[in-house]
């Protein structure tokens, strides 16, 4: 460790613990979901488990609730319920690193743990450089910088990052969130015989290519990987245009769906899918575990969409991961569930099974940190819950829409995000102190937000326009 990352680091300590009061004093601190002690979080990073832990990285700013000069920070957990915070990992201590070490991910290679992240440089006159870089570890916990791996290509502006790092065949490959020089949005792919070398072998899919027309101006977070039969392209691009119900955040995050050629490094795929519906998902990163699941893990944020209007900044703290979920694939659409090990949480249970509501009639509870479930759901009409008065989940059966609308943190006016659903046969909700993750239909769709209810408020309150029939559980966390 040099003298400028271990300045980094103490300074980084020190900032957490001057403001550990405050911050744990917010109302809207949650109670279940990974938060940074201070400052900033964003990007999940090298999320990986290794030797039995899981570990998670994110993107962190520790000096302000801005973005700036990312720090990694890092958690461990073993059941993917109960987390660890561990020291800093990455500090932008180096010269090709000195204005964040931003996003990447992990793998498990030769017995230690690779993280490749970008390192970014902005120069005197405000030029932005990016390197490829990689550190390694032999405990999980302390790292060495080895330094660049690879550099830009031609044909790319400095916007080239997310370094997501896999094996196949016996061989390394990464793929990295590009725009080229034409700015439009891309996924480059490189590859490696032993992770330090590394050849471009040029964009695995993108903006104005054979398969696709306008579709962004850059490309962030990409994770590449095999699923149940297909090669799944995660990326987050920005700069689409809203369609409708579609593309309704400032950036989106989804997936391709298809076939890579490791021979000719491009992916043969299908229509772009949103991965989230709601307000607030971006970055996501993914995982196979010891047991064979693909995890994923998203920022529960977009960049650049009222970040600076949050309740929590005056605590000196902003933004916080999404719960993990489980991935496969169903009818060729990627289904997520939330993991098994968040059972765990529950708490009292309440169980009211063959609930019927009539027009205007009401089921009532309560929770303030809950996992609610409604079952064998048949709406005739409209069925709506009520969670906190700040947020409504609505499913229209003649219109077959399912809309989740909140009350804006930034203006206080209602907003609401919105997709097609054929049928409603069971939602799945999880609400924090200021979260929201419901998954319809078995993960069929998701929608992911923040909200900020009245403190202490726990009301959620069902309630039909028609007929409604249902079983319902519920449990505190």
């Amino acid at each position: 460790m040099t003298k400028r990352d271990a300045e980094l680091k103490e300074a980084a300590y020190l900032e957490a613990e001057m403001n550990k009061e405050l911050v744990e004093s917010d109302p809207y601190r949650l109670k279940h979901h990974i938060m940074p002690p201070v400052g900033l979080l964003n990007d999940p990073n090298g999320f990986i488990q290794w030797k039995g832990v899981y570990h998670l990285f994110y993107q962190w700013m520790p000096f302000k609730t801005g973005h700036g000069a990312k720090f990694w920070g890092h958690y461990t957990s073993q059941d993917l319920v109960n987390w660890k915070h561990e020291p800093i990992a990455l500090a932008p201590s180096e010269w090709y690193e000195k204005n964040g070490c931003y996003s990447g991910s992990a793998v498990d290679a030769f017995g230690k743990m690779h993280l490749f992240y970008t390192g970014n440089v902005k120069d005197e006159n405000g030029e932005r450089e990016t390197y490829q870089c990689l550190a390694v570890s032999e405990d999980g916990l302390h790292f060495e910088k080895k330094g660049v791996v690879a550099e830009l290509p031609e044909g790319y502006t400095a916007h080239f990052r997310d370094p997501k790092v896999w094996e196949h065949d016996g061989k390394w490959y990464m793929v990295v969130g590009a725009q080229t020089t034409d700015l439009k949005g891309r996924t480059a792919i490189f590859s490696s015989e032993d992770l330090m070398k590394w050849t471009y072998l040029g964009d695995v899919a993108g903006s104005h290519t054979e398969q696709l027309g306008e579709f962004g101006y850059m490309w962030e977070c990409p994770d590449l990987f095999h699923l149940d039969g297909k090669d799944i392209l995660i990326v987050s691009p920005q700069g689409l245009k809203p369609q409708g119900m579609l593309y309704q955040n400032v950036y989106q995050s989804g997936y391709f769906s298809g076939k890579l050629d490791y021979e000719s490094a491009k992916l043969t795929h299908g229509d772009f899918t949103e991965l989230d519906r709601g307000f607030d998902f971006y970055a996501p990163q993914t995982t196979e575990d010891e047991k064979g699941r693909r995890l994923l893990f998203a920022w529960m944020s977009v960049p650049d969409q009222a970040e600076d209007k949050h309740p929590t900044i005056k605590h000196k703290w902003i933004h916080n991961m999404t719960f993990p979920r489980k991935l496969s694939m169903h009818g060729g659409k990627l289904i997520q569930k939330p993991v098994e090990e968040l059972e765990a949480l529950r708490k009292t249970e309440e169980a009211v099974p063959g609930i019927r509501l009539q027009a205007g009639e009401q089921h009532q509870t309560a929770g303030t940190v809950s996992e609610l479930k409604l079952e064998n759901l048949a709406v005739r009409s409209g069925l709506s819950i009520s969670i906190k008065n700040n947020a409504v989940l609505h499913y229209s059966s003649e219109e077959k829409v399912f809309t989740l609308t909140r009350t804006s943190y930034a203006d206080g006016k209602p907003e609401s995000r919105q997709c097609m659903l054929e049928h409603l046969s069971s939602l799945h909700v999880f609400v924090d102190t200021s979260s929201i993750e419901v998954f319809i239909n078995d993960g069929e769709e998701v929608f992911t937000a923040r909200f900020f209810p009245e403190p202490g408020e726990k009301s959620i309150m069902v309630s039909a326009e028609g007929e409604a029939a249902f079983d319902l559980k519920k449990w505190e966390l």
